[in-house]
């Protein structure tokens, strides 16, 4: 069963509702076959490098990020896909030890029970990729007027490179980061293969 709408979803519209403006949650759902081959290489490459080899974990990336938060530098996660979908779809946005403790469960659970296919499928469909926008194909009309069928290796990877940040980052109109972002993105997009 497709999830019909997340927590994330839920507060980032009330949070809209108390800023005084308008509740808008925009969603449709794709099937992996429907969603561009460009866009799930430039997840993979741009979110989860190691996504198709771990089980749900990057020990390294997780490392590195409990580093760099130790020596005081800007805080980084070190979420993979599979993470993120756990925390999306069951979870609540939140940061502490116990929502951390359930994402680490329920991350396990996804990575037996669910394919990569599937959970690459679901995370395109749930992630939040603009203000009050979730999902590829929502995403796709809402910055470029196209279906998310259809979309370009360089449009594929502008949203994907504005995720750390979708409610401040814009792919229609991405700043000097945004665009070196998704250079690299697009550069290192034919390294990764996606599920079959």
């Amino acid at each position: 069963m497709n999830p019909p709408v997340t927590f994330l979803q839920l507060q980032r519209g009330m949070e809209r509702k108390a800023a005084g403006k308008q509740w808008k949650i925009e969603k449709d759902w794709l099937n992996y076959g429907q969603l561009s081959d460009n866009l799930k290489r430039a997840a993979i490459a741009g979110e989860d490098a190691h996504f198709m080899t771990h089980n749900g974990f990057d020990t390294k990336a997780i490392r590195e990020a409990f580093e760099k938060n130790q020596a005081g530098k800007k805080l980084r996660g070190g979420s993979t896909i599979s993470q993120q979908v756990a925390k999306n779809v069951f979870l609540w946005p939140d940061r502490s030890w116990f929502r951390k403790g359930l994402e680490t469960y329920f991350t396990v659970l996804i990575e037996i029970f669910w394919s990569k296919k599937r959970i690459l499928e679901v995370y395109l469909n749930v992630i939040e990729m603009g203000q009050g926008v979730y999902g590829a194909e929502a995403a796709a009309q809402y910055y470029f007027h196209k279906s998310a069928k259809s979309l370009s290796k360089k449009e594929a990877a502008l949203i994907i490179a504005i995720l750390p940040s979708p409610q401040k980052w814009d792919a229609r109109r991405p700043s000097a980061y945004i665009n070196r972002r998704a250079n690299s993105i697009v550069r290192y997009m034919h390294y990764y293969r996606i599920p079959e």
